[in-house]
C-alpha cells in the first residue's frame, strides 16, 4: 500500500512537472511566499535575541552610548560563542556572508543546498546581528532563499537548470524582502546569482520577489528602508564633485575588499585555533571597537539614517568608514554569520557624507547637503565592492523612493565600477571563490574538477613494501608486478613514503656493488606531495602540475596510515566524463522538448535519442524484468502515457520518469537513448 501510494505520488509529481509554465509559475510562488516568511523571521528573531542580550529590540545610537562598558565586551563575545557553536555543529556553510556559498552551489553542485542549512544560517545570523556583530541581514536572506528553493527543487526532483532558477528564486525573494525592494531583488539574483541577463526564466524570478514583497509588507509594513528628505541636483557643476565621489568610492569599496580578505585568510589559515574560539575571539575584539565606536554594532540602519538626514559631523562619518570595515572584516573574518550587503550601504553612507559635508562647505550655493551624497555614496560603494551596478542604482531608488537623483547616482555609481573592475577583477562576493580554486568567469568546465572527490577515484589497493625489504626481493617484486610505484608503510600501514622504477633503474646500475646492503628505505622518497579522501580533483591536478611522479598517495588525514592511490590518468578520465556528461545533459534536455514534434534525435558518436511505441510484448511488465539496457543496449529515459481521454478529444500524454518496478502499460510511448542501431531493432520488435 505505501509503495502503491508513493508511486501514485511520483506520477503525479511528474504530471506536473510536464506542464512547464504552470509548474514554474506555481513553484515560484511556493518559494517567494517561503522566502519571504524566512526574510520575515529572521527579522523578529533578531529582535528575540537582541532583547536577551541588551534588553532592547533595537540597537539606537543613544542607547549604546549609556551602555555599560562590560556589556560591550560581553555580549559580542557570547554571541560569538553561540554562532561558533551553531556553525560548527550544525552547518559549516553558514559561516560567512553566505552569497559565495550559494553561488559555489550554483557553479559545481548544480544548484544543491542542504536543507538544514536555512535553519543553520537563520540563528547564527540572528545571534550574530543581536549580539551587536557588525553584519547585515541580506546575506542571511538570500541564502535561506536560496537553500528553499534548492530543496523545493530536490524536493521535486526536477532536472539541474530547474533547480539553479528555484535557488535563483529564493535568492531574489530573500533579497526583496529584506529591503522592501521587488525588482531590486530579481535584478541582484540574475546579476549576481545567475550571472546571466539572458535567462529564460527570468519571470519566475520576478514571481518571487514580488510574493516575497508582498508577504513581508503584510508583517512589517509598506515603507522604504531609510526615510530621507527629497534631494535634487543643485546646479550642474556639482556633476563634477559626484564623478570625484565615484572615484572615492571606488577606492573605499576596494579598501574594504581588501581588508576584509586580509581578515578571512588570516582567520582561517594563519590563527591555528579551534573554529569556535575563533568567532568568540572575533566577538571580543568587536566588543573592544565598540568602546570607541559604538555606531559599528549591529546592521547600523540608525546611524546610516542620522547620516542621510544630515546629523552627524563629517569627522565622525570618516572615522566610521574605517570603523565599520574594521568591524565587519572581524565579524565575518572570524567567522561570524552575516551579509555583507547592509555594511556596504553603511560605508556608502558615511564616505558620501563626509565628502558631501566638504563639499558643500566649499561650494554651499552649487552643491546640496551631505545627506544627498551620503545616499549617492551609498549606491556607489555597494556597486563597487559587489561588481553589480544595475542592482545598486536600483535598489537605492527602492530604498528611498526618491529617482530625483538619478543622474548623480548613476555617475558615481559606474565610475565606482569601473575603478574597482579594473584594479581588481573580482568582487567581495567572487574573491572568496576564487581563493579556493573557483573561477565564475571562466566557464563551467573548467570548474568541474572542483565537483569531484579523490574518494570516488581512489585505489584502495596499491602495491605496498615494507622499509626493511632487501634490494634483490625488491626487484623481484617489480618483475612480477606492474606497478610503477610502491608504497612503503611500516607495521600499523602507517605512510612512510614511495619507490618509483625510476630510483630502481638508478639501483640496478650498481646492484653488483649494492645490492647485498641496499633496502627500500634507501630508495624511499618521502618528498611526494600527499592528498586525503576529501580532497577535490582540481586540488589533485595542481599537485600533479608540481611533480614528475604519475601516481600521488591518499592517507588518513589524523593518522596518516595509506589508505590507497590516484592516478593523473584517472583524473583526465573524470574530466573527460564529467564535462561530455553535462554537455550530453543538457543535449537530452532540450531534445526530450524537441521529441514531441520528431520522432528522433541525433546527439553524439552515433547515438540517438527517440520515441518509441511500446512493444506489445513488454506490457504488464517491469522494466527490471525487461532488461532493456543488457538485452538491447538501450537506456529508457521517460515514459510517455496516454491519460484518459473523453471521446472525440485528441491523445493526451504526460511524461513519467521511471523506476525498475515501473510497469509498461498498454499505449505507452517510450524515450529511449542508444546507438541508431539498435533503436531501429528496438522499433521492429
Amino acid at each position: 500500500m505505501y509503495k502503491k501510494i508513493i508511486t501514485m505520488f511520483n506520477e503525479s509529481i511528474a504530471q506536473f512537472r510536464s506542464t512547464e509554465h504552470i509548474f514554474m509559475v506555481i513553484v515560484a510562488v511556493i518559494i517567494g511566499l517561503l522566502g519571504g516568511f524566512g526574510a520575515v523571521g529572521i527579522q523578529f528573531l533578531i529582535k528575540f535575541f537582541s532583547k536577551i542580550f541588551w534588553g532592547t529590540g533595537e540597537l539606537e545610537l543613544e542607547f549604546l552610548l549609556e551602555v555599560p562598558i562590560y556589556m560591550k565586551i560581553l555580549v559580542p563575545t557570547v554571541g560569538g560563542l553561540l554562532v561558533g557553536l551553531i556553525v560548527h555543529f550544525l552547518a559549516p556553510e553558514a559561516k560567512g556572508h553566505g552569497v559565495p556559498e550559494v553561488m559555489e552551489a550554483m557553479a559545481l553542485k548544480d544548484g544543491r543546498i542542504r536543507p538544514r542549512v536555512a535553519v543553520a544560517k537563520l540563528l547564527a545570523s540572528s545571534l550574530c546581528i543581536a549580539s551587536g556583530g557588525s553584519v547585515g541581514r541580506e546575506g542571511p536572506v538570500i541564502q535561506i532563499g536560496s537553500s528553499i528553493g534548492s530543496t523545493v527543487g530536490q524536493f521535486l526532483k526536477v532536472n539541474a537548470q530547474r533547480t539553479k532558477v528555484f535557488v535563483a528564486c529564493g535568492a531574489a525573494a530573500g533579497i526583496a524582502a529584506a529591503f522592501n525592494a521587488p525588482m531590486a531583488g530579481a535584478l541582484f539574483s540574475v546579476e549576481i546569482i545567475l550571472g546571466d541577463f539572458g535567462v529564460a526564466q527570468f519571470s519566475p524570478i520576478v514571481i518571487s520577489s514580488v510574493m516575497a514583497t508582498v508577504v513581508s509588507r503584510h508583517f512589517l509594513g509598506n515603507f522604504p528602508a531609510f526615510e530621507v528628505p527629497s534631494y535634487h541636483l543643485v546646479s550642474p557643476v556639482e556633476l563634477i564633485p559626484y564623478a570625484i565621489l565615484g572615484l572615492v568610492s571606488g577606492l573605499v569599496a576596494l579598501l574594504f575588499i581588501n581588508v576584509l580578505c586580509f581578515f578571512e585568510d588570516f582567520f582561517d589559515d594563519r590563527l591555528k585555533m579551534n573554529g569556535v574560539l575563533k568567532t568568540v575571539l572575533g566577538g571580543f575584539l568587536l566588543g573592544c571597537l565598540g568602546l570607541i565606536a559604538p555606531g559599528v554594532y549591529g546592521v547600523g540602519y540608525n546611524s546610516m539614517n542620522m547620516a542621510l538626514l544630515g546629523h552627524i559631523s563629517w569627522i565622525m562619518m570618516l572615522g566610521l568608514v574605517f570603523a565599520k570595515i574594521l568591524a565587519t572584516s572581524l565579524s565575518l573574518g572570524s567567522g561570524g554569520s552575516g551579509g555583507i550587503f547592509a555594511p556596504s550601504l553603511f560605508i556608502g553612507t558615511m564616505t558620501g557624507g563626509a565628502f558631501g559635508a566638504v563639499v558643500h562647505m566649499l561650494m554651499p550655493t552649487l552643491s546640496a547637503t551631505s545627506g544627498a551624497y551620503s545616499m549617492v555614496g551609498m549606491g556607489a560603494v555597494v556597486a563597487g565592492a559587489t561588481h553589480a551596478p544595475i542592482t545598486a542604482i536600483l535598489i537605492i531608488f527602492e530604498m528611498t523612493n526618491d529617482y530625483k537623483i538619478i543622474l548623480p547616482l548613476m555617475i558615481s555609481t559606474i565610475i565606482a565600477t569601473l575603478l574597482t573592475t579594473k584594479l581588481k577583477k573580482e568582487s567581495i562576493y567572487t574573491i572568496k571563490l576564487v581563493s579556493r580554486g573557483i573561477d565564475l568567469f571562466r566557464g563551467r568546465e573548467l570548474n568541474v574538477l572542483r565537483s569531484l572527490k579523490v574518494a570516488d577515484f581512489c585505489n584502495h589497493n596499491p602495491e605496498t613494501i615494507i622499509p626493511s625489504l632487501n634490494f634483490r626481493q625488491l626487484l623481484k617484486l617489480v618483475v612480477n608486478h606492474p606497478n610503477a610505484i610502491y608504497y612503503m608503510v611500516n607495521d600499523n600501514n602507517k605512510y612512510l613514503g614511495l619507490i618509483s622504477l625510476q630510483e630502481v633503474r638508478q639501483a640496478i646500475l650498481d646492484q653488483d656493488d649494492l645490492s647485498d646492503l641496499l633496502i627500500a628505505a634507501d630508495l624511499a622518497t618521502n618528498t611526494v606531495p600527499t592528498v586525503n579522501l576529501d580532497s577535490d580533483l582540481d586540488q589533485v591536478m595542481k599537485l600533479f602540475g608540481h611533480t614528475d611522479y604519475r601516481e600521488l598517495p591518499i592517507l588518513d588525514e589524523e593518522s596518516g596510515e595509506l589508505v590507497g592511490a590516484i592516478r593523473q590518468r584517472q583524473l583526465t578520465e573524470a574530466y573527460n566524463r564529467e564535462v561530455v556528461k553535462r554537455s550530453l545533459g543538457a543535449e537530452i534536455t532540450s531534445s526530450i522538448q524537441v521529441l514531441d514534434k520528431v520522432e528522433e534525435i541525433d546527439l553524439l558518436d552515433g547515438y540517438v535519442m527517440a520515441e518509441v511505441q511500446a512493444p506489445v510484448s513488454f506490457v504488464g511488465q517491469t522494466l527490471k524484468t525487461l532488461d532493456v539496457r543488457s538485452r538491447l543496449g538501450l537506456q529508457v529515459m521517460m515514459f510517455k502515457r496516454r491519460t484518459q481521454e473523453k471521446e472525440g478529444e485528441p491523445l493526451k500524454f504526460h511524461q513519467l520518469v521511471p523506476g525498475p518496478d515501473e510497469i509498461v502499460q498498454k499505449g505507452d510511448r517510450l524515450v529511449v537513448l542508444g546507438r541508431s542501431a539498435d533503436v531501429d531493432i528496438f522499433r521492429n520488435m
